[in-house]
């Protein structure tokens, strides 16, 4: 006997307009909704959403990508009218749309449900950093940058909202939350101040390109000032030891600090400063396998034969692992020179997306 299953089909979308009625009432229509991040937004009207899509030669009706909130759920597909509808809502102003839409495109939410809290970070390179005027100097990755605050909320927004929800214990099951899901620790590269080549150089693209580059986890960072010079290279071991080992370091120096380990260390390039940074982050086998985070989710891939996690696995208890992969580790430069603080935070990146393609 044959057993029939059959398939429940749900509306998958929103009215393209709602009725009129005083902004108060739309405010709280959206927020009751949950189309929003709870705090106020800028009403998506028709013409603002025409004057942001005025910015893309992309029809509005064009899919854009497609998002889910884990790689369990079915993605959903959404239009580049869609998208300017949440970019109105953040506030950002329509030259800044094709920076947007390279973030709809690329498919990675920042909205994902994970237990772990995980958030987005989203860096820009090239030309379009002058064009719409984001900042990449003093308070880059704080609330002090008008591009820089609403493409990041706009990030956030188009996120929950076109990839089916972000309801908490429901599509959404991080335990405690994240506070950089605000904005997505959104900034551009100090590309002009750094000592080496800018971030999407490296990922392939051309210095005179635009992009987004985009990581995610942004669960655990490391903090210090500037590099010492009898004990630096400890110090920077006990900061790694800080970076949960499901997660990769990518290193956000000020520029002063990025010439200090030049000076200090003699990293002319950056290949040879990630190499450090591989070398230098050890743990001993037996106390990286007992990590929980470890073991959910390293652990798994090791079984399967990945490497190099598979030859971690044979090693003995005392014996020292380099944890991170060097391919892994990425360096950014952001900050204004006013001291050489700088981070390391927890973030796996996910790929780097063309900007000048959504123009």
């Amino acid at each position: 006997m044959s057993e029939h299953v059959s398939t429940a089909e749900f509306e998958r979308t929103t009215p393209r307009l709602v009725e009129p009625d005083t902004e108060e009432n739309l405010q709280r229509h959206f927020h009751e909704n949950g189309w929003t991040d709870y705090l106020p937004i800028v009403l998506p009207t028709e013409k603002r959403v025409a004057d942001m899509l005025a910015h893309t030669s992309r029809k509005p009706d064009e899919i854009v990508g497609r998002m889910a909130p884990t790689e369990f759920r079915v993605a959903w597909e959404y239009t580049v009218e869609k998208v300017a509808v949440n970019a109105v809502m953040a506030g950002a102003k329509p030259e800044y749309f094709p920076v947007i839409l390279a973030l709809a495109a690329s498919g990675v939410s920042a909205r994902g449900s994970t237990t772990s809290s995980s958030a987005a970070m989203v860096v820009v390179n090239g030309p379009i950093r002058k064009e719409i005027k984001m900042n990449w100097g003093i308070g880059a990755m704080g609330p002090y940058n008008h591009a820089n605050a609403t493409i990041g909320r706009a990030y956030g927004l188009l996120s929950q909202n076109l990839q089916g929800g972000s309801e908490p214990g429901v599509s959404f099951m991080g335990s405690q939350g994240n506070g950089y899901t605000y904005n997505n620790v959104t900034f551009a590269e100090n590309e002009e101040a750094s000592p080496w080549e800018p971030l999407h150089v490296q990922k392939g693209f051309k210095p005179t390109d635009s992009t987004v580059s985009i990581f995610y986890g942004c669960r655990s960072t490391t903090f210090c000032l500037g590099l010492r010079e009898k004990y630096w290279r400890e110090h920077v071991r006990d900061m790694l030891a800080g970076i949960d080992g499901n997660s990769t370091p990518c290193l956000l120096l000020d520029p002063l600090t990025a010439q200090q380990f030049i000076d200090r260390g003699g990293f002319d390039t950056k290949a040879k400063l990630i190499r450090f940074i591989h070398e230098t982050a050890e743990m001993p086998a037996g106390r990286y396998w007992d990590l929980q985070l470890v073991q959910n989710y390293v652990y798994p891939w090791a079984t399967f034969g990945q490497e190099p996690m598979a030859s971690w696995l044979k090693a003995k208890d005392d014996e020292l692992i380099q944890h991170f992969p060097e391919k892994d580790i990425n360096v950014v430069v952001v900050g204004g020179e006013a001291n050489a603080y700088w981070r390391i935070m927890g973030a796996k990146y996910r790929k780097t997306v063309s900007v000048d393609e959504w123009r």
